[in-house]
């Protein structure tokens, strides 16, 4: 293992080039822009000569000892190289892609700067080698990311930002008090120790407790059930490039520390792995079910990421369940992440095609838009059967794995109807996902706009520049790519990730092709046919007064979690219960000291101590209200406070 240096390079370039762009902005935009392609491009060469030299066998580390009494450590091994390549591989496209998707906005330089810190942050999230150094980095991602989230400045961005930065920090603080119970617990946070470490303990309570903070911290920012609620809102605010980047990599950095969680902390717990497989049906059925009613393109495709983070979940809770027989839904979970953070790249930058051109989302406003325009067609075609799990594309590899390790537990342990269950939930989630991709395909790229279709084909020829259509292209070519030759890239991939994991050995290559797997898939298309003919075109749609058939948003508004639950129980509720409480305090601390001013501490002995201390000049006919303040149980509170600030700063930095 190396002790190198380029792994912080990893980290801090993007950084140093957010400054950098920001002053060149200032100056210049059209540098600026090209400037901040050079840091990403720059930085995907680092990571392509690493991921080579990692594929070969090495590894890298750096760390940085006594940071606040604990170590910053980066390191690069098989599955760290490959998401952070996948990070990084998507912040060159969806930073290539701002230039032209970006004109029409204000406050470009102050997005490419928050953008490329929070890019050198969600690096440094995947290259960490301990908690600490996850929590740091996870940290600054979620605040320099709220940024991205609010660039529009709009009423519904700005409520909708709140919100994900709310999530953010309550999650953060959440997770920091995981760690402490854990660090408590086993006396480190390396990654390379923990695993031994809790293994070693016998208090399972100190680890349960742990990794629930944990589970809720890192579960808010990858949207899990029922800390999902954020998601579906942010995305259609946000620019489209920011929403790839939220849905593909930020979403994965939460389901990072999940798998840290489950693998490394609460490995073999089987009890922990039905937790999570529950949590992960329920946001895998859910996300589905909300995108089949949307009518807005990019919400559509928010819900979309839910329901795959929930499938990714499942693979989770799959891989505690079946213990050394894991190897299946292992390759399965990581696969998929990787498959739906190169998918959303994908659809996501389609969407900012249409976005940029007609300014629109709702379904029935961008009708037809796609008519006429085959390269945009077949780079949302290849997205679209991507993570509708079609054979031969990237997402039917990882979800046949996913299935096939579900149908592994049952054969090892019994058919058994919870888990019977599970896998006809995870079909017919599979098979919505089809039913609500081809009712965006449909509506793109098939039907007439029966109000504006003349508008919708105006931008034939011209709807994207060169330098956007090679990065969208190249984002959708790689799709099929990878379906097609699965054995030599995405088997190849998931061995690499397969230690990181703890996987089991996989007793022998799954055939994907044969009809034992191609028939589940088949299954799952085959509903959300179903669903597309029997619901989306009928229930999901109706008739308008010109006698044209349009989308209708048919969810109940008032089934909104966030505001039927999160926003009063934290704006009104939890508000009300300490305001009670701490006027019961504040009325016993009042009562507590009037008793001892008329007991123990008289008038008289008080006016004693005072001459004894030198307070006489606080303590006068002439000034009652200095007399009151020395008196006052907060003077005291803030000497205290002021005491404990020396210390605290004596402790830190002497």
């Amino acid at each position: 293992m190396n002790n190198n240096g380029i792994l912080l390079a990893l980290v801090i370039w993007p950084m140093i080039g957010a400054l950098i762009s920001y002053l060149i902005g200032r100056r210049n935009k059209a540098a600026r822009s090209y400037f901040a392609d050079f840091v990403t491009i720059l930085e995907f060469v680092c990571i392509v000569w690493l991921f080579i030299k990692v594929a070969g066998g090495s590894e890298f580390s750096w760390k940085a000892a006594d940071i606040c009494g604990m170590d910053i450590y980066l390191k690069m091994d098989g599955f760290r190289a490959v998401y952070s390549g996948i990070a990084i591989l998507m912040w060159m496209m969806t930073t290539i892609f701002s230039k032209e998707y970006l004109q029409s906005y204000r406050n470009r330089n102050r997005y490419y700067f928050f953008t490329l810190i929070t890019f050198g942050a969600t690096v440094g999230v995947f290259l960490s080698g301990d908690l600490f150094t996850t929590y740091i980095f996870f940290e600054i991602m979620s605040l320099s990311s709220y940024v991205m989230v609010a660039h529009d400045e709009s009423p519904a961005a700005l409520r909708n930002a709140a919100t994900y930065l709310c999530v953010g920090v309550l999650g953060g603080m959440v997770m920091l008090m995981g760690l402490f119970l854990l660090y408590h617990g086993v006396g480190t946070l390396n990654m390379d120790e923990l695993m031994d470490a809790c293994a070693a303990s016998h208090n399972s309570g100190w680890m349960w407790a742990a990794a629930i903070c944990l589970l809720f911290g890192f579960g808010a920012k990858a949207g899990a059930f029922p800390l999902h609620f954020w998601l579906p809102k942010t995305h259609p605010v946000a620019p489209a490039p920011a929403s790839a980047l939220l849905s593909g990599i930020l979403t994965k950095a939460g389901i990072y520390g999940i798998l840290i969680t489950g693998a490394y902390i609460m490995n073999g717990d089987t009890r922990w792995g039905m937790v999570i497989l529950v949590i992960g049906v329920i946001t895998m059925v859910l996300g589905a079910v909300l995108a089949v009613f949307s009518v807005d393109l990019k919400r559509t495709l928010a819900c979309s990421s839910l329901s795959q983070i929930g499938f990714i979940l499942t693979g989770a809770g799959m891989m505690n369940l079946l213990g050394s027989e894991n190897a299946l839904a292992c390759r399965g979970l990581f696969l998929h992440m990787v498959n739906h953070s190169l998918i959303k790249l994908d659809l996501f930058m389609c969407a900012g095609v249409v976005v940029m051109n007609i300014h629109k989302l709702n379904l029935n406003d961008i009708r037809g838009f796609g008519r006429h325009k085959p390269m945009l067609n077949f780079i949302f075609l290849m997205g679209a059967l991507g993570i509708a799990g079609v054979p031969f594309w990237n997402g039917y590899i990882s979800k046949t794995l996913l299935h096939e390790s579900i149908v592994e537990y049952m054969n090892i342990h019994g058919v058994t109807a919870g888990f019977k269950t599970a896998e006809w939930l995870f079909l017919i989630s599979g098979g919505l996902t089809l039913a609500y991709m081809l009712k965006l395909y449909v509506c793109l790229f098939i039907e007439k706009n029966p109000y504006n279709q003349e508008k919708m084909e105006e931008s034939t020829h011209h709807y994207m520049n060169a330098q956007s259509a090679f990065v969208l292209l190249c984002s959708a070519l790689v799709l099929p790519v990878l379906g097609l030759f699965p054995y030599r890239t995405m088997n190849r991939l998931a061995d690499m990730a397969s230690p990181f994991l703890y996987s089991g050995k996989l007793e022998e290559n799954i055939r994907y092709f044969s009809w034992t797997c191609v028939k589940g898939a088949c299954v799952s298309l085959a509903i959300g046919a179903a669903v597309y003919f029997a619901v989306i075109r009928t229930a999901l749609m109706k008739t308008d007064e010109n006698g044209n058939r349009i989308y209708i948003s048919a969810w109940p508004e008032w089934l909104d979690l966030e505001n039927l639950i999160y926003r009063p129980l934290i704006l009104v509720i939890l508000p009300a219960i300490g305001t009670f409480f701490s006027r019961i305090c504040d009325k016993l601390t009042d009562t507590i000291l009037y008793v001892l001013k008329k007991t123990i501490f008289r008038p008289a002995r008080l006016e004693q101590r005072y001459k004894i201390f030198a307070f006489q000049r606080f303590y006068s006919k002439e000034s009652s209200v200095q007399k009151s303040v020395v008196e006052s149980f907060s003077f005291g509170l803030t000497l205290f406070a002021v005491g404990l600030v020396a210390v605290l700063f004596y402790m830190v930095f002497v």
